[in-house]
């Protein structure tokens, strides 16, 4: 029964602690009568501390009448707090309650930090950080703050790492809408974004980075490269749904940019340039149960970030590609996924979240072509542009296994670094198992194994991966490393691009035909013993990961909190991604001739400065590396035969330079 009371009463609290800086800042703005239109977030600030005598006062009484009447308080303790402001007398209450036993440490340390801190604003956005921006990439942007888990008063936050799947679960009516649908809350959100950038090598024309020798040449030159692009601009919505339930809490977000393709249309065939598509990000509902105050067991379903390897990443200012195929996994994928948050307590505030889903079992392979006028097998086809033929047919190799992509993750949560503006830390695993299957048709088998295959074959293989990731944020640094291996990796823009091969060795008499999808070509042979078979096809094995370090400068240098110059972070990161080598081989189908890339390494720096809550302006300078592999054999035996500027050359370097403003909403 005490504990149940106990309960009580730190709610009690916490919504005083609440109400107390409402009533202040309400004082303040009636009190107010002009603001300074360059610094709106400062101008808001209570000036006037006689404020907080009034309306705070009444709160503050009303609790203590309360706690008089259940026996917590005697009545010279309650004359005593009735003398004092509200935010003092808040405090004094806190140390009595503490002295009776009614609240912990760590429960009064909590509800006093919130009251001084949610009494106090600042220039600096304390949730993303002064110069992350977090709409950008965190599932909290434009969405009532997540509740803090030891806040301190306002300073100059510490760099918070990227989080794109937080375990914290969401708070029921904490969603302050900017317009309803009904009942249904929805607060619109995002961001424009416009960037300039300068490639000092960009042999394929796009205006992200690409792996290196993905083309075959550059040309007689490196191919420099200068773009414009505001395609990255992005918006979306947060939606709170009611429930009769008191412990269970229903949330959705839908998301989207113009990442996508560029229109083919009569009205735009000499400006698609800047036509690009509108692109579906995310589009999930979640349904949250609070079984027990320490407890929350949450359902999810829809399209949001897979757990495997998007719950640690980098922060880069280039978010087209975003470090894909240079250390940075990441995908979003439709999903049903179940999980929990078990609050373990202790003075680190350890928090436990296992969950797993069943996902889209996604392939990413494009096909080689498409076809028309096929007779079975490639020989003999003609061939067209194999993107347009995706389009057509779809994600096909996946799904044709019958069978859900398994994915899992688990998190250690824990506030290794109690100052203030700190955010905590996190220990991960994720991991992920998918069949794929290439089907071939009866009419494209070859002719040699017509009869082996009257109604056709099927080639399978098994993907899989693991990830282990560390986020270690502290009031001086913040440090996040992943490290990542398995195989078949490419949808999650992991090795290399590269998905699967054939092993053809040990067989004769080699024919090939196209999958249905057309993204595959697999191989019929005849065995040792005689017998046709199909040849086994094998995932590609790959690694890599990244290591960042994002710095506070601002916080270094003790900067006003509500001055311009708070807003300063850097960070400095550096990214692997890279294949198997006997398995490179087969997939290129190169034997000892050497190819590439085989490697991608990415090493960078990027300064943040926000200058207010809503704008914010970035300048990343990157080195993307792409290597080849020397030819083992032959004339070119140690040297490689891929080409940058018409010359050999084992290496492709790209210097790119990019710089643009973030104006949020």
């Amino acid at each position: 029964m005490r504990d149940c009371f106990r309960s009580s009463v730190v709610c009690l609290l916490a919504v005083a602690c609440l109400l107390v800086p409402v009533a202040l800042i309400a004082a303040d703005s009636n009190a107010t009568t002009t603001a300074d239109p360059t610094n709106a977030a400062t101008s808001a600030a209570p000036t006037n501390s006689g404020a907080s005598v009034g309306t705070a006062a009444v709160i503050s009484q009303t609790l203590v009448d309360l706690l008089v009447k259940k026996g917590i308080l005697t009545t010279a303790e309650a004359n005593s707090l009735r003398t004092m402001s509200g935010s003092a007398g808040m405090q004094q209450l806190l140390l009595l309650l503490k002295a009776k036993g009614v609240v912990n440490d760590s429960e009064a340390a909590e509800l006093k930090s919130a009251a001084d801190a949610d009494t106090l604003h600042s220039l600096v956005d304390t949730e993303s950080g002064p110069t992350q921006y977090a709409i950008l990439t965190t599932p909290g942007a434009g969405q009532a703050a997540a509740p803090k888990e030891a806040p301190g008063p306002v300073v100059i936050p510490a760099y918070a790492p990227v989080r794109v799947l937080s375990i914290d679960p969401p708070v029921k009516d904490a969603l302050a809408p900017a317009l309803k649908l009904g009942a249904v809350r929805l607060l619109p959100y995002g961001f424009i974004k416009a960037t300039g950038v300068y490639d000092s090598l960009d042999p394929t024309g796009d205006d992200f980075p690409r792996p290196g020798f993905t083309a075959a040449d550059t040309g007689p030159n490196s191919n420099p490269e200068f773009h414009l692009k505001a395609r990255s601009t992005r918006f979306g919505s947060k939606f709170e749904w009611p429930d009769i339930s008191k412990n269970v809490t229903v949330t959705g977000q839908i998301e989207a940019d113009f990442e996508g393709n560029f229109s083919a249309a009569d009205n735009r065939n000499v400006s698609s340039i800047r036509s690009s598509m509108l692109s579906l990000r995310l589009a999930y509902g979640r349904i949250d149960w609070t079984v027990a105050p320490d407890t929350d067991i949450f359902f999810e379903a829809g399209q949001d970030w897979t757990l495997f390897g998007s719950g640690a990443m980098m922060n880069l200012l280039e978010t087209t590609f975003y470090g894909a195929y240079w250390g940075n996994i990441y995908e979003r994928s439709p999903q049903f996924r179940l999980g929990f948050t078990q609050k373990l307590g202790g003075s680190l505030n350890w928090k436990l979240s296992p969950e797993f889903a069943i996902m889209m079992p996604s392939e990413g392979n494009l096909p080689a072509s498409a076809v028309i006028d096929c007779s079975g097998t490639t020989e003999s086809c003609t061939l067209v542009n194999g993107l347009a033929s995706q389009i057509g047919y779809g994600e096909r190799q996946g799904a044709d296994s019958g069978k859900p992509e398994l994915e899992s993750r688990v998190v250690l949560q824990f506030q290794a670094d109690k100052a203030p503006g700190v955010v905590p830390a996190q220990i991960l695993w994720s991991g992920f198992y998918n069949t794929r299957q290439a089907t071939v048709l009866a009419s494209g088998i070859p002719a040699a194994y017509k009869a082996a295959f009257p109604v056709g074959a099927d080639a399978t293989s098994h993907g899989y991966g693991n990830q282990i990731a560390l986020s270690l944020p502290t009031r001086w640094v913040t440090f996040v490393t992943s490290a990542y291996m398995g195989a078949d990796l490419r949808f999650f823009f992991g090795g290399e691009t590269l998905s699967n091969y054939n092993q053809t060795g040990g067989l004769t008499g080699l024919a090939d035909g196209l999958s249905v999808d057309r993204s595959s070509t697999v191989f019929f042979g005849t065995n040792a013993a005689g017998q046709p078979v199909v040849a086994p096809q094998r995932a590609v094995r790959g690694y890599g990961g990244f290591a960042q370090l994002g710095l506070p400068i601002s916080r270094w240098f003790n900067a006003d909190p509500k001055g311009r110059n708070a807003g300063w972070q850097a960070t400095v990161q550096y990214g692997i991604d890279a294949a198997n080598a006997n398995d490179f081989r087969y997939a290129k189908d190169i034997g000892a001739a050497g190819g590439g890339p085989i490697k991608d390494t990415l090493k960078g720096v990027t300064i943040w400065y926000k200058m207010n809550p809503w704008v914010q302006f970035a300048f990343e300078e990157s080195k993307y590396e792409g290597f080849a592999l020397p030819a083992s054999s032959g004339e070119h035996a140690g040297s490689c035969t891929t080409k940058v500027a018409g010359l050999p050359s084992c290496t492709s370097t790209d210097w790119r330079s990019e710089f643009g403003p973030i104006f949020t909403f």
